[in-house]
């Protein structure tokens, strides 16, 4: 295994560490709490170098295309300007942090915070040519994040101690996370220090 050395040219994105996605929520992803505490401690890494922190967050209108009642898989979550649709306080982002939001009209949905956003082009105007993305879920919006990412010629770090999955099928967030480090993404490890690539299986 090697150290991930941090540039000038790296971001850390954190994917929807909002209320209605951790448990309790009303689309609470078990165990999702559990990955504030190393995404927070990203934060700081990345805060200690001076680079750029972006946090992406559904915004959703409250007829939403991806609610039950308009035929949508979900149930009504991340309503724009409902205490369900803030960041959870115990997040530690910085007063600077970039907010992206996403599938904020009712009939467009968006997994990925590149969808229907400015996120490439802000990147590209702050110099960043890798991102390392965290948070909810793995196998919907942090997988299509991803996929976008390298798709948008972004080098890709991702963290799974970092992210947890929803699983509606078993299996769902380890073939996520597969299937991101099959099209490129380079998974790491948190340790005292930094990040550590890990061995690819």
């Amino acid at each position: 295994m090697s150290a991930i050395h941090l540039d000038k040219d790296d971001a850390l994105l954190v994917i929807d560490m909002q209320v209605d996605f951790l448990p309790g929520g009303a689309l609470g992803v078990a165990a999702g709490h559990e990955v504030i505490a190393p995404i927070n401690h990203l934060i700081e890494l990345y805060r200690e170098q001076g680079l750029p922190i972006f946090a992406s967050r559904d915004w959703h209108p409250t007829n939403h295309c991806s609610f039950a009642e308009q035929g949508g898989p979900w149930p009504p979550h991340c309503v724009a300007n409902t205490p369900g649709a803030e960041f959870s306080a115990e997040l530690a982002l910085p007063d600077d942090a970039v907010v992206i939001s996403k599938a904020d009209t009712a009939g467009v949905d968006a997994y990925s915070a590149f969808n229907g956003t400015t996120l490439a082009a802000r990147l590209r105007a702050r110099g960043v040519n890798r991102v390392t993305v965290c948070g909810l879920a793995t196998d919907y919006c942090v997988l299509n994040t991803v996929t976008d990412a390298l798709e948008e010629g972004f080098a890709t770090i991702i963290v799974p101690e970092a992210m947890r999955a929803v699983d509606v099928e078993a299996g769902d967030g380890r073939r996520a996370l597969d299937r991101m480090v099959a099209r490129g993404a380079v998974p790491v490890r948190l340790g005292e220090v930094g990040m550590t690539a890990l061995s690819v299986a």
